[in-house]
């Protein structure tokens, strides 16, 4: 066998193996961890206050306590600064986090909406400080410990992880809400942290090969340079640009696609059925296929094709809005965009974690992820207006064209004929068992 034949076996047999890693089903459980959390804050919360009696208007004022979210990349550089004295660097931190949110979701059994709304504000935005920090550690962990053809299977469990979480605080708070107290279900949900903390314990610990940064204000200014460095400062605009354009294109067209189906005939019960079950589901299918893709092509190519298919998944809204109300094409359009938004999430996630330095991923993964949001929190504004000038056949189009951007700027950043993207930092995956020691770190320049 030639040496090119068996390199192209090795990659052939990592990609069918990629899945069952023990890495990956660590990544699985912490993915669980990060997505406990967020609903308690939310959705669960908002039930919770409702049925408490509790006027419309404060709780829509209580959405704020979700803020750490949008803000986690200010405090993400202690996480690279500074290593706790037990279980590493990364997983020190994730433990930490896990068990601060362990007590402060056990602390909402303490309060009472109609008497304390204060505190029950406070603690909830305590949850939402700890989680947000919990994942700034995840995914520095997360990044660190995976090598560049894991790093799109990686993201895919743990999204699969978080998306399960979701659904457990989601569904099972409901349920447990109709038989006991809202104080007791969110006392029950706390014991759920504990999966979380005993992944923690028994998780690999990344190898840091470099020092830390010496003081905070390194940790604060060294990732902008070591950024703008590996990428030089042209490109380096040109990869800020691309992270806000890639998944702009259905950030755009998923803004939208409630109010369009409703208009277009749809009940409320049809959308949110397909909503919340197929279109859920092809999510998960997505970013799992996307991971399989990225083990075989690497994260360039992928990132090619996915932003392809996303573009002309959003054909099918376009064919949808000159058929009028047909369910079964419906149910096809919702399938196929949600799959599209799984491809471009893997593929995206995994671009993400590819250009973190492991010296600060935490602060680099934060603020690249913080511009990632803004495609989708921020640059969809207009899209209510867009679509009553377009009208929807013309929005869809739109919508269509938005992926063009993004392919024109792949050539400089991930060319089709490179495995990873130019700029990106060395990944080698490198771990060391649960139970070792920290291998020592590299001497301080």
């Amino acid at each position: 066998m030639s040496e090119s034949t068996a390199s192209e076996t090795a990659t052939k047999t990592s990609a069918l193996r990629i899945f069952g890693q023990p890495k990956m089903v660590v990544l699985l459980f912490l993915g669980f961890s990060s997505g406990l959390p967020f609903y308690l804050t939310s959705k669960t919360l908002q039930a919770w206050m409702t049925t408490a009696k509790v006027d419309l208007a404060t709780i829509g004022f209580f959405s704020l306590v979700t803020l750490p979210y949008s803000l986690k990349f200010v405090w993400a550089p202690l996480m690279d600064r500074y290593v706790p004295p037990f279980l590493g660097r990364r997983r020190g931190w994730v433990f930490i986090t896990q068990v601060l949110l362990l007590l402060a979701i056990a602390a909402m059994s303490l309060h009472d909406p109609r008497t304390g709304l204060k505190m029950l504000a406070i603690n909830a935005i305590a949850i939402a400080f700890f989680s947000a920090s919990q994942d700034i550690s995840l995914d520095a962990y997360r990044t660190d410990v995976l090598r560049d053809r894991e790093m799109g299977a990686g993201a895919a469990v743990f999204v699969m992880g978080y998306r399960v979480a979701m659904i457990t605080t989601g569904a099972l708070a409901f349920f447990l809400a109709d038989r006991m107290s809202w104080q007791m279900v969110y006392l029950v949900l706390s014991v759920l942290m504990i999966i979380g903390i005993a992944t923690t314990f028994v998780a690999p610990e990344p190898v840091l090969s470099d020092a830390p940064p010496k003081t905070l204000l390194d940790a604060v200014v060294l990732p902008f340079a070591d950024f703008f460095q590996r990428a030089g400062v042209l490109r380096a605009l040109l990869v800020l640009l691309f992270i806000v354009a890639y998944k702009y294109s259905d950030s755009l067209a998923g803004s939208m696609t409630t109010p369009f189906l409703l208009q277009a005939g749809f009940s409320q019960s049809e959308v949110g059925a397909v909503f919340l079950g197929v279109g859920v589901v092809a999510t998960i299918v997505g970013v799992l296929v996307a991971g399989a893709v990225m083990g075989t092509l690497g994260i360039n190519r992928s990132l090619w094709i996915f932003v392809i298919f996303q573009g002309l998944s959003n054909l099918t809204y376009y064919g949808l809005s000159l058929s009028g109300k047909n369910h079964a094409f419906m149910v096809a359009a919702v399938v196929t965009e949600n799959f599209g938004l799984g491809l471009v999430t893997g593929a995206m996630t995994a671009y993400l974690m590819s250009m973190c330095n492991k010296r600060f991923t935490a602060t680099q993964f934060a603020l690249l992820s913080s511009l990632m949001a803004a495609s989708r929190d921020i640059l969809v504004a207009p899209a209510g207006k867009i679509a009553e000038s377009l009208g929807w056949p013309g929005f869809f189009l739109l919508t269509v064209a938005m992926a063009i951007p993004p392919l024109l700027l792949l050539p400089f950043i991930a060319p089709w004929s490179r495995d990873v993207p130019i700029g990106a930092a060395p990944h080698t995956g490198e771990t060391v068992p649960a139970k070792a020691a920290q291998p020592p770190l590299a001497p301080r320049r």
